[in-house]
């Protein structure tokens, strides 16, 4: 800087003012952006800090996978797609609303209807609106996402279960759904956990549920995904092999729709008590609850008369009509009361107390012995042995053979089988067992109710001798390292019996397919099936009269065929039930069709085809004789 010393400190001043004023120019408009920013733009930046943030997202685990005891798969995986809102960053969930159901087809009502059963949880927690969407809709959705219409609509891809065709196996293998409140709550379960309700799925769902993975996203202020911050992997619940066999569970199937019967079977191996095959029919479609059922078909399945939800092989409880005089005959021969060779002269029914109880042979058999009367079904014998060995032995030998009470079966909601005792009738009404009340149990009917699996527990008991082994469906698991057997396995109950008893009554049983008994029609040349028919009256004969014309409700009788086979070396055992199928004879093809199935695949043949006897009577066909055959 040149020139006097004045001229120098007047140009130094100059400048300092200059940048003075410079600063304080640059402070106060940044005062004044401080002020805009956070003032005037206050709630829009907030309003973007929010919704730019982490988002969690449940990546479900896959169910494991059910095999058939040949490693045949029964429920498998699929892919699905559901079609979730976020209401936590919605301004404007109404509109959100009407832009999806415009987009999907769905209608806008059924949506606020999701929303509304999902009020009550977290708004941070996405609700699934549209269950299994199609590929249309959620290319519809993804569209509208690109053009920020739908920004809080999630698509996800998720496992969800697949059933087989036509409901086979339905009440077996059970289905699944969301869990409920109470299940929430009981079961340590994250809310819209999908989890078993029925069956295999229910008995097994710690095993088959895996554990559910997570990824952690970044997301913008619009919804977009921009960065994965964090995938944790979902691992696939236990995979479990069942005792069922397809092909026989496909048999008994067929065979009930063939010959037009509702009804219920169980297909035992007698030596480990593994169940073959489980049916109850009417059925319904597990597929329908698999992401979601709709209102409309649960209703229609609650209402329906024929109740198809029910599984009637475990929860239905019938007269088991004459099978029940397996009980007798062996409680007999057990405790001492008879010989094989023991003889009633039957001349159409007999006088107990003051009141004659018919034989349904109204001439008489004639004098029969032990394996005769089981042969002829004579309700004359039954009546007098029933009436010696007394109604209490009665019930400990149902109870020792597995008939009385539960079996202990590896499914959910096994009702109890009845054989009523003196103590169980003085706990029910207050009043004491009549002996006379003892007749008409002999032959399965009075206060005998019993449920088809602990039919076919009793014959499976009666075809190896004793003592039984409870039914089981699991036979084995994989937990990732390798197939092993379930930890528990119900050791067998009830005593041995003797080889003198067994002979009878295998002699007995065998004599009713193949000689002169009601259960021809499930003889098998060269395979030594042993079995016993049973007709059990759904209401009694003056009831019927009464009743003729004034009701809606079926009443014909329900027809029972129980079984076993080979007779010398049991090796598959059970039970057919056909409602309102009038006699025990009419369970019996289905029965035949199953064992012919069985046979066929342990000699190499192929299966056969089912083939109607001659004369099998047709569901509608009118009543027939009474129970006791």
């Amino acid at each position: 800087m040149t020139g006097p010393p004045s001229l120098q400190r007047r140009r130094l001043a100059s400048r300092l003012n200059a940048l003075s004023v410079c600063v304080v120019t640059t402070f106060a408009a940044l005062a004044v952006a401080f002020w805009y920013f956070q003032v005037v733009m206050n709630a829009e930046y907030v309003r973007l800090a929010e919704n730019n943030h982490q988002r969690r997202l449940a990546l479900r685990a896959p169910r494991g996978i059910l095999y058939d005891r040949e490693f045949r798969p029964l429920v498998e995986n699929r892919d699905a797609y559901t079609i979730s809102i976020l209401r936590e960053h919605s301004r404007d969930l109404d509109r959100v609303v009407r832009r999806l159901a415009e987009a999907t087809g769905v209608a806008e009502q059924r949506i606020r209807d999701e929303l509304d059963r999902h009020r009550s949880e977290p708004r941070y927690r996405p609700v699934v609106v549209i269950g299994d969407a199609s590929l249309a809709q959620v290319s519809a959705v993804l569209a509208r996402r690109l053009d920020f219409e739908l920004p809080d609509v999630v698509v996800e891809r998720v496992p969800t279960r697949r059933y087989p065709a036509l409901g086979v196996g339905a009440h077996l293998l059970g289905y699944v759904g969301e869990a409920s409140e109470a299940q929430v709550q009981t079961g340590g379960l994250r809310p819209g956990a999908v989890v078993g309700q029925s069956g295999v799925e229910r008995a097994y769902n710690t095993e088959l549920m895996g554990t559910d993975g997570e990824r952690r996203v970044m997301v913008n202020s619009v919804g977009r995904e921009i960065a994965t911050l964090q995938e944790i992997a979902a691992s696939e619940g236990r995979r479990l092999q069942l005792t069922i066999d397809l092909d026989l569970q496909l048999a008994a199937e067929h065979a009930f729709h063939a010959l037009g019967y509702q009804g219920a079977a169980a297909f035992l191996d007698p030596r480990s008590g593994e169940v073959l095959a489980l049916v109850s029919l009417p059925a319904y479609d597990p597929n329908n609850f698999a992401t979601g059922i709709d209102r409309a078909t649960w209703i229609r399945l609650n209402t329906d008369v024929l109740k198809p939800l029910q599984n009637r092989a475990i929860q239905g409880r019938y007269s088991p009509g004459s099978t029940f005089k397996a009980v007798v005959a062996a409680a007999a021969l057990e405790e001492g009361i008879i010989t094989p060779v023991f003889t009633v002269t039957c001349r159409g029914g007999a006088t107990f107390y003051g009141r004659f109880f018919q034989c349904h042979s109204k001439s008489g058999h004639g004098p029969v012995d032990l394996r005769h009367a089981i042969e002829k079904s004579c309700n004359t014998y039954f009546y007098t042995v029933g009436n010696m060995v007394g109604i209490e032995r009665l019930h400990k030998w149902a109870a020792l053979l597995g008939l009385a009470g539960k079996t202990g079966i590896d499914l959910p909601n096994e009702v109890e089988s009845l054989v009523p005792s003196p103590e169980w009738k003085k706990a029910r009404t207050g009043e004491k067992w009549y002996a006379g009340e003892t007749i008409s149990v002999a032959i399965g009917q009075g206060q005998v109710s019993v449920t088809p699996i602990s039919l076919a527990n009793l014959y499976a008991a009666v075809a190896n001798g004793g003592p039984h082994c409870p039914p089981r469906l699991l036979k084995a698991i994989n937990d990732g390292q390798g197939w092993r057997p379930p930890d528990e396995v119900a050791a067998p109950e009830g005593p041995r019996l003797k080889p003198e008893t067994v002979a009878a009554l295998h002699d007995g049983f065998w004599l009713v397919v193949n000689g002169a008994g009601t259960g021809g029609r499930a003889r098998i040349p060269g395979h030594d099936v042993a079995g016993k028919t049973g007709t059990a009256q759904v209401i009694s004969l003056e009831g019927g009269r009464r009743a003729a014309g004034r009701t809606e409700r079926d009443l014909r009788d329900h027809g029972w065929f129980a079984f076993f086979a080979p007779r010398d070396n049991p090796e598959i055992a059970g039970v057919v039930f056909a409602e309102h199928g009038e006699h025990g004879s009419s369970a019996a093809p289905i029965a035949r069709h199953v064992l012919e199935t069985y046979f066929a695949k342990r000699e190499g043949r192929p299966l056969p085809a089912f083939e109607a006897p001659p004369g099998a009577p047709a569901p509608a066909a009118a009543r027939g004789a009474g129970a006791g055959q």
